[in-house]
C-alpha cells in the first residue's frame, strides 16, 4: 500500500483514515480456509505490521528517533559522567532495552557518531567519503556532545515504560527541544510503506523556528556532510526530489579534481562509475587518481587535447558526479504513521519547543517556591529557637507535635502549609549546622531566589520572547560550528546529444554493402549513440534503427544519415502508369520496421532532402514526342505524410529528374 499525502480538508500532521494503516494482507487473499488458522493469521500479520512500522523503521516526529537511536542515547545517559566510554560496553548496556542484536546497536551508533551531533567519538569510525568500515567496537569509544547532554534529556519531564523484559524502565519519547528529524535525516523500509527524509542545516532549522515564532515566512533545504551543489527546485518540501552534483574544478590544463561528492555516494563508487564511463568510450580520461583522506581530492588526467568544459559535461552525465534522490517525509506522530512536509514538521517541533521550555520553567517555578519554603522554615527553626522546644519530649510524636506547634506563630511566612515531610526535613537538621547558621548569608539567598521566581514568572509570561532568546542563543553558540556545506544551485539540464553528437564515426563501405561505426574507411558522418539513423533503398524502402555496429545493408542504398522526423523531403518515384511526386516528412516510426515510401514495382527517381520551387524533367522519345523536357512549379504540392501516395506528375516516360533550387 503506497502512503498517501494529506488531502487540503485536514489540519498539518492529522492522517487520513486509509494513512498509515498496514497493507490489507488477510487470509483470504491467502486462499486459507475459515477457521482458527485464519483469525492466527490475520491477527498475527497485523500486530507484526504494526511492530515494523511503528518500533523499527520510521522514526518519531516528538523526537525525530528511531526506537534503536532512543535506547542508544538513553544508554549513553544512563553511563553518561564526561569521559568517554567503550562503544562495546554501550552496546552490551543497550541490549537491555533493545531485543534485536548487538549488530544493529553497533550500526546505529556509528551512524550517529558520524553526524556529528549527539555523540563525539574517538578512534576509527569509518570515513563517510570512502565506505570504509568502522573499527570493532571494543577498540573504539563514545560520550555524549554538549549538545544533547543539555537539549534533549530531562528526567522528569520524562515518560517512562517497561522494557521488553520489565526488568528495566526506558523512554516513550525523550523530551527534544531541537528539531532532530530534521537535523539528521533518516531513512527506512516498514511494511507496506518507506521514508526517506534528507538530513538539514542545524543553525538554519533555528532560524527557521524563529521565523516561525516571529511569524515570519521561512524556507530550508537540505545539507550534507559530503556537500556538493544541490539542485532543490522539485523537492517539495520533502516530498520530491533533488539533484546532487560532485565540485569538480580546474587545475592544470589538462586536469580536473573532484574536491566534494554527492551525498549517498563514496569515492570508490565514483571513480567506478568513472572507469565504466570511460570503457564505453563517452570520457577520453587518460588516468584517475584518488588522494581522498580526510578530504575529498580525486585528480583526473584528460587525454591530449580534451576539452575541460565537455568532460566535465559529461562527468555529470554518465557517472556518479551527478545523483537524482527522491525523498518521502513519513514519519510516526502519535501512533500513527502519517506523511507531512518539512514545513509543518518544523512548526510541530516548534511548538513542541514552546511546550518543553513552560514545562521547564514551570518545574523551576515549583522547584525555586520549594527552595525558598525551606530556607523560611530553617531560618525560623534555628532564629526562634523551637529545636528548644522538644528537649523534654519522650516520644516521636510529641517532637513533631512541639515543632509544629513551634511553627505556628510564623504560618503567615510561609509559601503553603508547614507539612509532615517539612518536618522531618528540620529535625534531620544537624546540630553542627545549627551551631554554625549564617542568618545573613541564609537572608541573601532567600533573596536570589525571589528574584529567579520573578524572572522565571516573567519568562512565563512572554514565552514566545523566551523561545526565540533560546533559539538566538543556540545559533550564537554553535553558529560557526555547523556551517552549511552543500550550496544551492540549479542544475542546468545538459543536451546529451549535443555533448556525444561526434562519438560516432559511422562509415558506409560501398564496395562491400556494410554500415556501421565500427568499419574503417570514409566517414559518412558522425553521430550521437542516442541518436536514430535512417537507411533507404532505391526501390523506396527504408528503415530506421540505431546506429549499427556493422551491418550489411548490399549496394543499392541511395539515402543514409541521421533521422529527423520533421525534416521535409521530395520524393518522385514511376511505376509502369505514371510518374508521381510528394513533399513529405517521416513523422513517427517503429525502430527496425521495413517501411515503402513508394508504390509497388516503382523505381526511385529522385530523393531530395528539402523543398524545392521547380522540377527539371527530361522525357522519354518517343515517336511524335513534341516536348522534350519541362519544368514543373512545386509551390502548389503539399507536404504530406510518408504514407502518402502522392501527386501525378506525368503519364510520360521520363529518363532523368533534377531539382531546381532556385
Amino acid at each position: 500500500m503506497a502512503a498517501t499525502k494529506k488531502s487540503p480538508s485536514r489540519k498539518p500532521g492529522e492522517p487520513s483514515p486509509t494513512e498509515g494503516s498496514p497493507p490489507k494482507i488477510t487470509s483470504k487473499s491467502l486462499h486459507l480456509p475459515e477457521g482458527p488458522f485464519k483469525d492466527l493469521i490475520d491477527t498475527n500479520f497485523l500486530q507484526y505490521a504494526s511492530y515494523v512500522i511503528r518500533d523499527r523503521a520510521i522514526p518519531q516526529l516528538e523526537d525525530g528517533l528511531k526506537p534503536v537511536q532512543r535506547r542508544i542515547m538513553h544508554s549513553l545517559k544512563e553511563n553518561d559522567d564526561g569521559k568517554f566510554n567503550k562503544v562495546a560496553n554501550i552496546v552490551g548496556h543497550c541490549m537491555r532495552y533493545h531485543p534485536h542484536g548487538d549488530v544493529s546497536i553497533g550500526d546505529a551508533l556509528v551512524a550517529l557518531v558520524n553526524r556529528g551531533y549527539l555523540i563525539e567519538g574517538q578512534g576509527n569510525f569509518g570515513n563517510i567519503y570512502t565506505g570504509d568500515r568502522a573499527a570493532a567496537s571494543r577498540y573504539i569509544e563514545c560520550r555524549l556532545t554538549e549538545l544533547a547532554r543539555n537539549e534533549i534529556f530531562s528526567p522528569k519531564l520524562t515518560t517512562y515504560v517497561p522494557s521488553y523484559d520489565g526488568r528495566n524502565k526506558e523512554p516513550v519519547t525523550l523530551p527534544c527541544k531541537l528539531p532532530l528529524l530534521l537535523m539528521l535525516g533518516a531513512e527506512g523500509i516498514a511494511v507496506g510503506l518507506s521514508t526517506k527524509i534528507l538530513p538539514h542545516n542545524f543553525i538554519e532549522l533555528l532560524k527557521a523556528q524563529v521565523a516561525i515564532l516571529q511569524d515570519k515566512r521561512f524556507k530550508i533545504l537540505p545539507d550534507f556532510q559530503q556537500g556538493g551543489l544541490m539542485d532543490a527546485s522539485e523537492y517539495n518540501k520533502g516530498n520530491g526530489k533533488i539533484k546532487l552534483r560532485a565540485v569538480i574544478t580546474k587545475t592544470e590544463k589538462n586536469k580536473l579534481t573532484i574536491k566534494e561528492i554527492p551525498f549517498g555516494t563514496t569515492t570508490d563508487s565514483l571513480v567506478i562509475s568513472i572507469e565504466d564511463a570511460v570503457r564505453k568510450k563517452k570520457l577520453k580520461i587518460r588516468s584517475i587518481n584518488d588522494y581522498t583522506a580526510e578530504k575529498v581530492e580525486i585528480v583526473l588526467t584528460l587525454t591530449q587535447g580534451e576539452n575541460q568544459e565537455r568532460t566535465i559535461d559529461a562527468l555529470y552525465h554518465f557517472t556518479q558526479c551527478e545523483v537524482p534522490i527522491s525523498c518521502s517525509l513519513m514519519l510516526i506522530s502519535g501512533e500513527k504513521p502519517v506523511q507531512m512536509t518539512v514545513d509543518e514538521v518544523l512548526r510541530a517541533n516548534t511548538d513542541q519547543l514552546v511546550a518543553l521550555l513552560k514545562a521547564e520553567l514551570e518545574l523551576k517555578e515549583g522547584e525555586l517556591e520549594n527552595e525558598l519554603h525551606y530556607k523560611s522554615l530553617v531560618q525560623i527553626f534555628i532564629e526562634n529557637r523551637i529545636y528548644k522546644k522538644i528537649e523534654n519530649c519522650t516520644t516521636y510524636a510529641a517532637v513533631q507535635k512541639a515543632v509544629l506547634q513551634g511553627l505556628k506563630p510564623f504560618t503567615q511566612k510561609f509559601k503553603r502549609p508547614v507539612t509532615e515531610n517539612d518536618i522531618e526535613m528540620l529535625l534531620d537538621l544537624r546540630i553542627k549546622r545549627i551551631s554554625k547558621f549564617d542568618l545573613e548569608k541564609n537572608k541573601d539567598d532567600m533573596a536570589r531566589i525571589v528574584n529567579e521566581i520573578k524572572q522565571v514568572r516573567k519568562n512565563l509570561r512572554q514565552l514566545v520572547k523566551y523561545a526565540i532568546a533560546y533559539l538566538q542563543d543556540l545559533i550564537t553558540k554553535y553558529g560557526k560550528q555547523y556551517k552549511r556545506r552543500t550550496k544551492s544551485t540549479t542544475a542546468e539540464e545538459i543536451d546529451v546529444r549535443e555533448l556525444t553528437s561526434n562519438q560516432l564515426a559511422v562509415v558506409y563501405d560501398k564496395e562491400k554493402g556494410f554500415i556501421g561505426c565500427n568499419l574503417k574507411g570514409e566517414i559518412a558522418f558522425r553521430c550521437s549513440p542516442l541518436d536514430k539513423v535512417i537507411i533507404m533503398w532505391n526501390d523506396g524502402r527504408y528503415q530506421v534503427m540505431p546506429p549499427p555496429e556493422k551491418l550489411f545493408v548490399d549496394k543499392n542504398v541511395i539515402y543514409f544519415a541521421p533521422f529527423d522526423r520533421d525534416q521535409v523531403f521530395t520524393f518522385v518515384f514511376a511505376n509502369t502508369q505514371a510518374t508521381f511526386i510528394k513533399k513529405f516528412t517521416f513523422g513517427g516510426v517503429i525502430m527496425n520496421r521495413e517501411y515503402h515510401l513508394a508504390l509497388p514495382k516503382s523505381r526511385v527517381l529522385l530523393f531530395e532532402k528539402g523543398e524545392f520551387p521547380k522540377l527539371f524533367v527530361k522525357f522519354r522519345q518517343t515517336k511524335g514526342l513534341k516536348i522534350k523536357e519541362h519544368t514543373f512549379a512545386l509551390s502548389d504540392i503539399p507536404i504530406r505524410t510518408a504514407k502518402s501516395k502522392g501527386n501525378q506528375l506525368t503519364k510520360k516516360s521520363i529518363t532523368s529528374v533534377k531539382a531546381v533550387k532556385s
